[in-house]
């Protein structure tokens, strides 16, 4: 897999949320096509950033095309990508992925769901599902995602992204008609509630 250039993510937050649709996420033997991504940026509350600089935060407003990895309420470790120049808080939260490398791996760290193993769609339709399923922890918390043990990139060969439909992010209190979630349309791997399809 190629790895992204630098300068991919130091583009605005919402072109990156965008352009990361059809490319891929790969960690220790597993990798997936991203079909799903929400857009964070300082400038609004849903974002970490919103507060400013704090121990937690700091890594929002580093370098772009780094990691940014957080626990949510306690139990899941979200993965981002940070963009725009360093100084500003942006970031990418991946939301799905379609599994394509690793899956019986994937199975085992995801164990077993109500008594069954995971089908293919339901290993990383979700933030939280798809950093167990990847062995994604807060230890990747600022690594570079072109040199590090997670990396985003686009494989050889590997089709153009799929039609991207937009719509407001899920799971959040602040800023909730923000249309800032992504999504391939029409994709079985992407997170609930799916947005309508098809695209209007």
């Amino acid at each position: 897999m190629k790895a992204l250039a630098p300068d991919f993510y130091e583009r605005p937050v919402l072109e990156v949320a965008r352009a990361l649709i059809g490319c891929m996420l790969e960690h220790d033997g597993c990798a997936g096509v991203i079909v799903e991504t929400e857009a964070y940026h300082e400038s609004e509350p849903a974002c970490h950033a919103f507060i400013g600089i704090t121990a937690r935060t700091q890594t929002l407003f580093g370098p772009a095309g780094r990691a940014y990895v957080y626990r949510s309420y306690g139990i899941h470790a979200l993965f981002n990508a940070v963009c725009e120049p360093a100084g500003i808080g942006a970031a990418v939260l991946i939301r799905a992925l379609e599994p394509i490398a690793g899956l019986e791996l994937m199975r085992r760290r995801r164990g077993r769901l109500g008594g069954r193993v995971a089908s293919d769609y339901e290993l990383c339709s979700g933030p939280g599902k798809l950093t167990q399923a990847l062995g994604i922890s807060l230890q990747h918390n600022g690594e570079d995602l072109g040199r590090g043990a997670v990396r985003l990139g686009v494989a050889p060969g590997q089709p153009a992204a799929a039609r991207v439909i937009a719509g407001p992010r899920i799971g959040i209190t602040h800023a909730v008609e923000l249309p800032w979630r992504f999504c391939a349309a029409g994709s079985r791997y992407v997170s609930r509630p799916r947005p309508p399809w098809p695209p209007a």
